[in-house]
């Protein structure tokens, strides 16, 4: 397939896309020194607005107002935007969600909490390719507890299933811990199936949302979850280092107990008591003090998202990889790349995956040259594409740029002719 049929394709896509006029509202999608940018999975692009907005905040209510901020809105906005980001794109009702911490630190909070509620079990069951964040804080509630981990084996290309989470459960599981979407493959998990399963087990589930949130829908209350956490940095826009949200499920509010008390999550913080004494609701997952100049640009996505509907976003997501994985067939296959990726578009979340032994030299290149995707061991290339600030345009000039520097020996074959 030609370069040119590979654009006109794009093009065309584009031209139809009803999302596209959004793209515009995001600062750097004007073509210039980069050309494409495929890594919005990893870090999502700021919206033009952001600017304004954390300007003001600096000059009118940090510099203007100052301490006396906190008085007036800053120590209510976790809460106010967590229940933003559960009514957005969670499927979660008011008082379960909360901005606070990192990723990490939701996750362990989590994750200790959930074992503490299931005192009399052994046992935490997780992937072998969960994210390495996920899994190292696993390993080390495991230590400190005397716990066994056991693990679950996945496909290269796909994820945990029911069958694989069934398999291993039982009367000493305390906590699954999965990801919603697959960091690498981008496999979109079966939460209620997966989560019913742990459930008649006895167990808890904790997911990591942070590869699906603000891509992929979420029906957290629906689904039966009891915990979730994830970042805010990748498609809800959040920034480099935004903090991320956690979601408990209001049943286990009242008997939540988490591993940092802090002071502003305890019931009166500024009763400055002797004994901590937890806050009611999702406010005792609190510990520090809230990082609110982070929060603000994720708050301006939600907006957004909440004007366009998650399901116009998944249905832009699915065209989106569902174009890339046809140009990867077309134009890419017979240099021997492989899709690591379900094929599925309903199986797989906001990325793809694609390997190729030359990729972790190429990568480099690519950004150089404006093109940038990001690179994941062993030798693949992750395509993530951002629903409402990636265009078909940049999808193509990516796979056209990879593809100009695979050798030009070995498994390529005749131009195939587009089948899109």
């Amino acid at each position: 397939m030609s370069a040119s049929t590979l654009h006109d394709r794009a093009a065309d896509l584009d031209a139809a896309d009803p999302l596209a006029q959004h793209r515009t509202l995001f600062l750097g999608t004007a073509e210039g020194t980069v050309r494409s940018y495929l890594d919005g999975n990893s870090l999502g692009r700021p919206l033009a607005t952001t600017v304004e907005s954390l300007t003001s905040f600096v000059q009118d209510q940090w510099g203007g107002r100052l301490i006396r901020g906190w008085d007036e809105g800053w120590l209510g906005l976790p809460g106010q935007i967590g229940d933003q980001l559960g009514r957005v794109a969670l499927g979660a009702a008011a008082g379960q969600c909360i901005v606070a911490d990192s990723t990490s630190v939701l996750l362990y909070k989590l994750a200790r909490a959930a074992v503490a509620a299931r005192p009399e079990r052994t046992e935490i069951v997780v992937d072998r390719d969960n994210f390495p964040t996920d899994r190292f804080i696993v390993e080390g509630i495991a230590r400190e507890r005397g716990l066994t981990l056991r693990w679950i084996d996945v496909a290269y290309d796909g994820g945990a299933t029911p069958a694989d989470v069934a398999a291993v459960v039982g009367p000493r599981t305390a906590l699954v811990l999965l990801s919603h979407v697959a960091y690498r493959s981008g496999f979109i998990a079966d939460v209620p199936g997966i989560t019913k399963i742990a459930h008649d087990a006895g167990a808890l589930v904790l997911w990591d949302l942070s590869h699906s949130v603000g891509s992929v829908p979420a029906e957290l209350d629906a689904w039966g979850v009891d915990y979730a956490a994830g970042c805010s940095y990748k498609y809800l826009n959040g920034g480099p280092g935004a903090p991320a949200w956690a979601y408990v499920a209001e049943r286990h509010l009242p008997t939540l107990e988490q591993p940092i008390l802090g002071w502003l999550g305890s019931a009166d913080p500024f009763a400055m008591g002797a004994d901590y004494q937890p806050a009611e609701g999702i406010r005792r997952l609190v510990s520090g003090t809230p990082p609110i100049v982070g929060m603000l640009a994720m708050r301006e996505m939600l907006a957004l998202i909440e004007q366009v509907g998650m399901a116009a976003v998944r249905a832009k997501s699915e065209l989106l990889t569902g174009f890339a994985v046809e140009a990867v067939d077309a134009v890419l296959a017979p240099y021997g790349v492989a899709l690591a990726s379900p094929r599925d578009p309903s199986a797989r979340g906001g990325h793809i995956t694609i390997d190729h032994q030359a990729f972790a030299g190429m990568v480099p290149e690519l950004w150089e040259e404006g093109v940038i995707p990001d690179y994941r061991n062993p030798n693949g290339i992750r395509l993530g594409l951002s629903p409402l600030s990636t265009s078909f345009h940049e999808v193509a000039v990516a796979i056209e740029a990879i593809a100009a520097r695979l050798p030009r020996s070995g498994n390529r074959t005749a131009d195939q002719p587009w089948t899109g």
